[in-house]
């Protein structure tokens, strides 16, 4: 399994050329590759910005969601989140919008021992619920996340019997438990849509919540989704501290581990395209499958 080829080369020279044709203040700034991700390449442009570019055209939608949802959001938020500071059109031989944002200093949660993530489990708890409030009728649509369990069961039960995960027979055995809880009958709520620890920024000791990244999956629709951050995130000491920030009944914390089950299954089948996840992955799987 290889990550998807880029539809478009973003290269220094032509995120220079974007910004002094765009943003003539910024061109001189020094430039410097941060990532060329799954869907995005990312440009630090001096110390306190980034550029975020598409480089597929599947992925353009995903920024345009946050460019026109986020700066909202954000304004009842606590936690930073990367809201756009200026955008970009198309130019340059450049062929879709683009985004320019604060670069948020601090280290990947996924890099921080879990033992230290606990002490920011009140900050993300209180994240979520200033979050999850009632979305507008037009929020983005996502098909794979916010929706329910049974939405989600063949494309699980694929995963679970393709080979490529220990413990697939255990794993299959909880989902095929979880998926019957209750569905969300509440309404729609914004959500994050993808609450692994790599989208977490720590800073300080002990640790706490700086930043919250990628809101490329950012819809509406059952909160449980994002609260699968209490596996995907925390151990169990965490995840209690967290738990007890969030007011959910038992089918809503059925679901969220359901949830963690799905994204952290999937975290760990494409772990060789992002190795840095690898351990992200073990996590989740080793906590969902923990008796809590």
């Amino acid at each position: 399994m290889s990550a998807p080829v880029a539809d478009i080369d973003v290269t220094l020279e032509l995120v220079e050329r974007l910004l002094r044709a765009q943003h003539p203040d910024l061109a001189d700034r020094p430039l410097r590759l941060v990532a060329n991700g799954w869907d995005n390449t990312i440009v630090r442009v001096g110390d306190d910005l980034c550029v975020r570019l598409p480089r597929r055209q599947v992925a353009v939608r995903l920024l345009v969601n946050e460019q026109r949802w986020l700066p909202a959001i954000a304004e009842r938020l606590a936690v930073s989140v990367p809201a756009p500071v200026r955008v970009g059109a198309a130019g340059e031989g450049y062929p879709w919008p683009w985004s320019i944002c604060r670069w948020f200093e601090g280290e990947i949660a996924s890099l921080v021992p879990v033992v230290e993530r606990r002490a920011m489990a009140g900050e993300l708890a209180e994240f979520m619920n200033r979050l999850h409030v009632v979305a507008p009728g037009d929020a983005p649509a996502n098909p794979v996340r916010g929706v329910p369990l049974a939405v989600r069961d063949e494309q699980i039960h694929d995963r679970l019997t393709g080979g490529k995960l220990e413990r697939e027979d255990e794993l299959r055995a909880l989902w095929d438990e979880l998926r019957t809880a209750p569905e969300w009958t509440g309404p729609k709520v914004w959500l994050h849509g993808d609450p692994h620890p790599a989208n977490l920024v720590l800073r300080g000791q002990p640790a706490t919540l700086a930043a919250v990244l990628d809101f490329g999956d950012l819809t509406a629709g059952d909160p449980a989704t994002d609260l699968a951050a209490a596996w995907l995130v925390f151990d169990a000491e965490g995840r209690a501290a967290f738990q007890a920030g969030i007011e959910a009944d038992d089918a809503t914390w059925q679901r969220a581990r359901a949830w963690a089950l799905a994204i952290g299954t999937a975290i760990a089948v494409f772990a060789d395209i992002h190795p840095g996840l690898a351990d992200a992955g073990e996590h989740a799987i080793n906590q969902v499958l923990s008796a809590d």
